[in-house]
């Protein structure tokens, strides 16, 4: 008889370890979010998996064996070459997902494993992207799916996915902390399955960032993660350490985490030298995917920066904006703002020193520009306005000789 593969749970923080249990998430004794551990039957190789259709499932050896995978191919995602910044830099686009944002990945496994445990209602609380996403797979699940969102913080575009899956929609009003605190009182009760990070299963999932970066380029001297509730950068850096123990990697890249200035409680806990992070209770930045203020991964994340010899900054929302802009009109690669963070943070970490040009860096951009389009009001676009079509002609040729200029009907910041 084969030896079957072997999955437990395992406390990050005192090593603690418990049986496979769909249903426990938290480390009794520290009361933090447990990790999966992936005992694989089979022995991983580059060469199995190359023969692979490319996505999350290509890696199964390393991920919980699921009968049924809830899929909708997700994962594959480009790793694109950002030559007109530098040639040592690649963004890894996570807005090529199914519904647009790395979320994808992590609710493959997430539903996945809610449909073994027997579960009819699976819900999260969000900023939008874990909405649009979990919406979407359980409703390929044929699952029922709630959110609950902090009211008036969702950006439309994800508020619009979830509606069009069919999900239920709670608007409290609070923060993001506030929605996920109301969100685990229910799944103590018994009504619904979470799928927020919380849930080490849902991670698995989001881990295959890592693999996919190594099978491209091989392993990079940085990879940047926009950090909100830190479940994505802890996630690759478990990633990383698989490969390497299993032998297909052998060496680490450094984790750096981004967060924005006013949803910072772990890059402020990193400056300060603090252990523990330094919560916002009111959380405020135009990057709405990382606008939390309570990481509950934060843990882990702390570990993985800390382990990986790398380190936590925060950018302002102005330098977001600017980064985002500046990815679209150099790469042609449209990100949301939380995305561009990562960039905005490699920005500053040129500027200051803290790597050099020559390191190869990878930017984890981990949603579509499309998710937040009313960020457009704020990067201050103007229109051009022809009467006829002569004189569209006419603005043509003004704008190929670079003529035309200031003020609104002349096409401010167009060019």
């Amino acid at each position: 008889m084969g030896i079957e593969t072997r999955v437990y749970l395992r406390c990050p923080k005192c090593g603690e370890t418990y049986p496979l249990d769909y249903y426990r998430w938290l480390c009794p004794k520290c009361g933090i979010p447990l990790e999966v551990v992936v005992e694989p039957s089979s022995k991983p190789t580059w060469d199995k998996w190359k023969l692979r259709e490319k996505g999350v499932w290509r890696y199964r050896e390393l991920l919980p064996p699921i009968k049924k995978p809830v899929s909708l191919s997700e994962g594959g995602t480009p790793l694109i070459r950002a030559d007109r910044i530098s040639r040592n830099l690649w963004i890894k686009f996570e807005g090529a997902n199914p519904t647009g944002s790395f979320k994808d990945r992590g609710m493959t496994v997430g539903v996945s494993i809610a449909a073994e445990a027997g579960a009819r209602l699976v819900g999260a609380a969000s900023t939008g992207n874990t909405s649009a996403s979990l919406s979407a797979y359980a409703s390929r699940a044929g699952m029922k799916s709630i959110v609950v969102l902090p009211k008036g913080k969702v950006a439309l575009g994800k508020l619009f996915q979830a509606v069009l899956h069919g999900a239920r929609i709670i608007e409290i009003n609070g923060s993001f902390d506030d929605a996920l605190a109301a969100l685990m009182e229910a799944a103590r009760r018994g009504i619904v399955y979470p799928l927020n990070s919380y849930n080490p299963w849902r991670l698995e999932g989001q881990k295959t960032i890592a693999y996919e970066i190594a099978e491209t380029i091989g392993v990079p001297d940085y990879v940047f993660v926009p950090v909100g509730n830190a479940g994505n950068i802890s996630a690759i850096w478990k990633g990383f350490k698989e490969l390497e123990t299993h032998g297909l990697i052998d060496r680490l890249p450094r984790m750096v985490g981004v967060q924005a200035v006013g949803a910072s409680p772990l890059a402020t806990a990193w400056k300060e030298g603090r252990e523990e992070p330094v919560w916002f209770e009111n959380p405020e930045t135009v990057a709405t995917a990382i606008r939390i203020g309570r990481p509950v991964n934060w843990y882990k994340a702390l570990r993985a920066v800390e382990e990986s010899g790398g380190y936590l900054l925060s950018v302002g929302d102005r330098k977001i904006l600017g980064a985002q802009m500046e990815i679209a009109r150099k790469v042609g690669v449209g990100v949301e703002p939380a995305s561009a963070a990562s960039y905005a943070g490699y920005k500053i970490s040129i500027d200051e020193g803290l790597l050099d040009s020559k390191d190869r860096v990878v930017l984890v951009a981990t949603g579509h520009a499309l998710k937040d389009p009313g960020i457009v009001e704020l990067v201050g676009k103007k229109s051009l306005v022809a009467g006829n079509v002569d004189e569209a002609v006419k603005l043509m040729s003004e704008l190929s000789r670079g003529e035309t200029g200031g003020g609104e009907s002349k096409g401010q910041g167009v060019f």
